[in-house]
């Protein structure tokens, strides 16, 4: 089997901890049967499949599934526990709910509760110690305070963002004080809030889902001068932008990008990338995968696998040679941010 480690295992850490983070991790929303249900069997061959392949850093959260995800892991993996990297979230409560709904928030055939947005101190404590039962864990090596963010709560983000550094942040470093969490940081899908919170606390890094990818380089202007000014290191998730870069647009569609029918401009982008991928025998997934490690704040990228044969494509496709000259034609073609390092 390949190594899913790559080269670099030895000289990325995240943040200033001692935590050697792998170049490819196991994004866990799969397992709590986003967008589609599956069996706790086809769970755990999945999850055997990456750890026989050495993948040892898996991210889930309290909202995959409504705990389902969490459940599952902490099923496979406790005898391993030791081994292991894993990171979970805070930042919602699980509530009953009575809703029959099959698919609630993307998750199929979970458990009957609703996630609810609580960014406060109890809760957050309460949340965490709810993740250690369903882990069967004692501590977490990184926690994420999860979907902080304009985009994600609109007008309510002051509050929710007051909210959390009112009580939030303060669970969270009072476990890390503690020693049951090794790193904290916030999950999001928008670095801009990342920057703002690197204003008001101190923070091991973040994970930072579909920002930073051969479609969007934006954070190299201000946010990862900023985070490497501050020792912050970056978890690279959504590598593929909701499955665009997974796909490509040469077929029938339709084609998703940050969860929605992908806009006319990024149709054309993903087309001129496909056009040099052709060029030099490049998967497109291959290139989306291995692009963001290629930077020095980026200490892992996380891919979401729901079967044993995408851990598989997702270790060659991360262990795909690719040429110098592609990645020099992407910087020709103006595809890539100036001060974006690529694999060569």
């Amino acid at each position: 089997m390949l190594d899913p480690m790559g080269p670099s295992e030895s000289s990325k850490r995240f943040g200033n901890t001692s935590l050697p983070m792998p170049t490819l991790g196991f994004g866990a929303a799969t397992l709590g049967n986003l967008y589609r249900a599956m069996t706790d069997a086809e769970a755990d061959s999945t999850l055997d499949a990456a750890l026989n392949a050495g993948i040892n850093y898996f991210d889930t959260a309290p909202h995959y599934g409504f705990g389902l995800s969490e459940s599952r892991l902490g099923s496979q993996l406790a005898a391993k526990r030791e081994q292991l990297i894993i990171s979970s979230k805070v930042g919602r409560l699980l509530v009953p709910t009575t809703s029959s709904d099959s698919i609630r928030h993307g998750f199929v055939d979970t458990p009957a509760l609703e996630p609810v947005f609580d960014y406060s101190y109890d809760a957050v404590m309460r949340s965490f110690e709810s993740s250690l039962q369903r882990l069967k864990t004692n501590y977490i090596d990184i926690l994420f305070a999860h979907d902080l963010g304009s985009l994600t709560h609109g007008e309510q983000h002051a509050q929710h963002f007051r909210e959390f550094f009112e009580g939030g942040y303060r669970a969270m470093n009072e476990l890390r004080a503690a020693g049951v969490v090794k790193a904290i940081g916030l999950g999001t899908n928008e670095w801009e809030v990342c920057e703002q919170a690197l204003a008001h606390g101190d923070f091991d890094g973040f994970l930072l889902a579909g920002r930073y990818s051969l479609l969007e380089q934006s954070p190299c202007d201000s946010f990862f001068p900023l985070c490497k000014k501050r020792g912050v290191s970056i978890i690279s998730g959504g590598p593929f932008n909701s499955g665009i870069l997974a796909s490509g647009v040469s077929g029938a569609g339709p084609f998703y990008y940050n969860y929605e029918p992908a806009p006319l401009h990024i149709i054309e982008r993903v087309k001129q990338l496909e056009i040099i991928c052709a060029e030099f025998s490049v998967p497109l997934p291959a290139a989306a995968l291995q692009f963001p490690g290629a930077h020095p704040q980026v200490c892992s990228v996380i891919a979401g696998l729901a079967s044993p044969a995408q851990v598989e494509q997702a270790i060659i496709w991360m262990n795909y040679s690719i040429p110098q000259e592609f990645w020099q034609r992407l910087r020709e073609r103006n595809l890539l941010h100036p001060d974006a390092p690529t694999p060569f």
